[in-house]
């Protein structure tokens, strides 16, 4: 049976049908397009999987009911990695209406297709945004993240609460990552590594934010992938070493597990763009600038569970992974 990944536009969602239909996978993948940013960007990751063996595109909004509906009484997929949403936590102040839709009556829907249809697991994308302001680090997945600051970060969380729910009520295993600054080649032009690279080649000064007091765990897309896929193969169960109710990362009485997926370091931001500056052998004119609303000063995950539970380890470098970023943006962009 077919494996549904949604948001095959986008940049995480991508790379994860590129892989399954390498080792021979029938992917059914699923986007809408929204404009968010350059839908050129998105047709040209598209072209990266379409016409190859296996891949069938379905072009609908997750928000539509019936579509959904439909989408799962054709295909009925036995597996189901869900990346498809609104992202950006700045865009989340301004729009909280796309939030609503995108990510929480889209997943809903999504739920109500793997309940359908009896899905054997259901991995999704949750967000490090939801640790909020904590400053206990590395971030935790069996520490509280109740106290989000944007809106963004309020819908990935209540997206792993709607998740335990549907795993509690109707035993569907259900697994949450929380992805840490996923950067790399097709990467959103929204996101500071394609922002910053294309300031600098066309010798604008670049905003950096805080005055440059951050420190961000930076992942490579590949490693991310990889982690998912992993992940894919491990469906959850009821665990017998959850205190009743009192750890969000599993549960007692239901197949539900959260996990971290991140590098495993923080990196200082002002570090970050001396590495992208020295793979791009130039240097930035820097706009230094207060902390922005809903924006956060550190992250840092603990994957400790995620490796103990499927082996996997990020192993690129933060200067590697700059190195081929920035060989691709050359490449796509045609700059510097």
């Amino acid at each position: 049976m077919p494996v549904l990944v949604t948001g095959t536009a986008g940049f995480i969602g991508n790379e994860i049908a590129l892989r399954l239909l390498a080792r021979g996978e029938t992917v059914v993948g699923v986007d809408c397009l929204t404009p968010y940013y350059d839908l050129s960007l998105k047709q040209a990751r598209l072209a990266r999987i379409a016409g190859l063996p296996g891949f069938v595109e379905s072009r609908i909004d997750l928000a539509d009911r019936d579509a959904t509906a439909r989408l799962f009484a054709e295909h009925r997929p036995e597996r189901v990695i869900h990346m498809a949403a609104q992202p950006g936590v700045r865009y989340s102040i301004e729009h909280p209406h796309a939030y609503a839709d995108c990510n929480l009556t889209a997943f809903l829907n999504i739920l109500e297709g793997c309940r359908s249809v009896n899905t054997e697991h259901l991995v999704y994308a949750s967000s490090s945004s939801v640790y909020g302001g904590n400053e206990t680090m590395p971030f935790s997945v069996h520490h509280a993240a109740d106290h989000p600051v944007s809106l963004y970060a309020a819908t990935k969380r209540a997206n792993e609460l709607m998740a335990h729910c549907y795993a509690h009520l109707y035993g569907i295993p259900v697994t949450g990552l929380r992805f840490f600054t996923v950067y790399g080649p097709w990467g959103r032009p929204d996101m500071a590594p394609v922002l910053f690279a294309k300031a600098i080649s066309e010798g604008r000064p670049i905003d950096i934010f805080n005055n440059g007091e951050m420190r961000r765990d930076f992942t490579y897309i590949d490693d991310i992938a990889d982690g998912v896929l992993r992940v894919l193969e491990v469906a959850p169960e009821p665990s017998a070493d959850a205190a009743a109710g009192a750890d969000p990362a599993l549960s007692r009485t239901a197949p539900y597990r959260l996990y971290n997926i991140g590098n495993g370091r923080a990196v200082d931001l002002m570090r970050f763009i001396e590495i992208l500056e020295d793979a791009l052998g130039r240097k930035a004119e820097r706009n230094m600038l207060p902390m922005q609303p809903g924006d956060v000063k550190e992250t840092w995950a603990d994957t400790t569970d995620l490796e103990a539970a499927t082996g996997w380890k990020p192993d690129t470098s933060i200067e590697d992974g700059v190195k081929r970023f920035v060989a691709w943006y050359r490449d796509y962009y045609g700059s510097g």
